[in-house]
């Protein structure tokens, strides 16, 4: 193992898990996305219908993966690293205010730790407690 991947992963093991709040969480999705995706996750916020694509339902994520919640693909698409071309830019539309804050980890299903900003972990907390 090369220096500079030892150093990167001593880093990534002394960076602990961060505890995720769902009610922040639900404080930010209140405020930044359920105009799209309805107050409650489902894809039916009151902007749905005058959209192109329909927002995707929320609620639904870990039923479209055999019961398992797609960690991975949520904090990526919220934090922009997959750039969802329907909202026009990386989302959410909201980047800046999702980009800021402290780095922490969000454990993946594989047990990997996914580094992101606090309020997306804090989203993700939300997203995950609200699965069908």
């Amino acid at each position: 193992m090369t220096r500079v991947a030892f150093t990167l992963a001593a880093l990534v093991a002394a960076t602990p898990l961060a505890a995720q709040d769902p009610e922040v969480g639900k404080a930010l999705y209140r405020t930044h996305c359920a105009a799209c995706h309805g107050m409650e996750g489902e894809g039916n916020g009151p902007m749905a219908a005058i959209l192109t694509l329909l927002p995707t339902d929320l609620t639904a994520l870990s039923a479209a993966k055999d019961g398992v919640f797609p960690t991975t693909d949520v904090v990526r698409r919220i934090d922009g690293r997959d750039p969802l071309v329907a909202h026009g830019s990386p989302m959410p539309v909201y980047g800046d205010f999702f980009e800021g804050g402290a780095m922490v980890a969000v454990k993946a299903p594989s047990g990997q730790p996914i580094m992101t900003t606090e309020p997306v972990a804090d989203l993700v907390a939300w997203l995950r407690s609200v699965q069908d």
